[in-house]
């Protein structure tokens, strides 16, 4: 990241969120936002190719809770009807009026609520593997998206999103799990995907009933070779870095505030719908959050998105680092359109 200039912008909340700028002062702003358990920097390789010429401006900050960011000890700072302002008002701060945001995991959460509250500061939008219209919702709405045939609610009430419902039932436990056992936990999580296991139960669906992620116990973990994962050393070491810092204290607390979440959702303008452009990227290995696997998952999406554009990567969840060249030129191709 030593080629892009970082710098900090302090909230009226108090709150300081660091980001990287790149690319061309005057080019189309282009906004990354990172999910659980990321940082800015597991952009990089979207950053470097868009920053290349004069044609982008891009940006991506550390969100709240992880990075150099500040992160707040209180779950209800990690709500959208406070994580959504924020990002307007960070926006506002670097003068930007109009952009185009590129969002994964927990950032499409954060990224939905923006374009349903705010759509007005949206050119478009293009989401990986988290579609429009879900986990901004809230738990209970993720529920209807699972695929019974695969998680019989005879054997699992909560499907593949059970390690969700743990964090809401045990936050302790899962906070202190994660912070006891960084390392081995953060190449765990990042290895590679398996098409291989496509349409079997996600390891997800088992965290509740286990008592926690790696079947409960997370000191079992092997030592797992970086090569496996789809990190390199820098990006592995700064993983290690943020979460030393925070731990996992921020980055679980996104999963904490469903209640205040789908109020929120209640003040939406045009019931959600957005008339920009937006480009989906499926990673059709991922076992959570694929509609390959959970087709309900689409339907929220195609009725809200009106233009939308549908991509699938041979990917994990991770497919921005997992393959970075296929979601560029996702990338690339869609922004060709508008």
């Amino acid at each position: 990241m030593d080629s892009f200039k970082a710098g900090d912008i302090t909230l009226q909340n108090g709150e300081v969120t660091h980001y990287y700028e790149g690319g061309s002062a005057d080019g189309t702003p282009l906004i990354f936002l990172h999910g659980w358990p990321d940082i800015a920097e597991s952009w990089k390789h979207q950053l470097n190719h868009f920053a290349a010429g004069s044609k982008y401006r891009v940006i991506a900050p550390d969100m709240r809770g992880y990075g150099d960011s500040t992160a707040p000890r209180k779950t209800e700072s990690y709500s959208l009807e406070v994580l959504v302002p924020e990002l307007v008002e960070f926006a506002s701060k670097l003068g930007i009026n109009k952009a185009i945001w590129v969002a994964h995991d927990w950032g499409c959460g954060v990224a939905n609520s923006l374009a349903a509250h705010y759509p007005e500061i949206f050119i478009a939008m293009a989401n990986l593997c988290v579609p429009y219209r879900s986990i901004e919702l809230g738990l209970e709405h993720l529920k209807g998206f699972i695929n019974r045939d695969i998680y019989p609610e005879s054997e699992t009430e909560w499907g593949n999103w059970e390690y969700m419902r743990y964090y809401q039932v045990k936050f302790e436990d899962s906070v202190k799990a994660f912070d006891d056992h960084l390392e081995a936990i953060t190449k765990a999580l990042y290895v590679k995907g398996d098409g291989s296991k496509w349409g079997q139960p996600s390891p997800t669906s088992r965290v509740l009933r286990d008592g926690g992620w790696f079947g409960g116990h997370p000191e079992d973990l092997p030592d797992i070779p970086l090569s496996y994962t789809s990190l390199d050393e820098h990006l592995y070491a700064s993983l290690l870095k943020s979460k030393r810092k925070h731990g996992f204290f921020g980055a679980n607390a996104y999963y904490m505030n469903d209640a205040a979440n789908v109020e929120y959702a209640k003040t939406e303008k045009n019931g959600g719908v957005l008339q920009f452009p937006m480009l989906y990227v499926d990673g059709k290995y991922d076992p959570v959050c694929s509609p390959t696997v959970q087709p309900k998952a689409l339907e929220g999406m195609k009725q809200c998105a009106k233009k939308l554009t549908y991509e699938t990567v041979e990917a994990s969840h991770w497919v921005h680092l997992e393959k970075p060249k296929e979601v560029n030129e996702a990338l690339e191709k869609w922004l060709a359109t508008f």
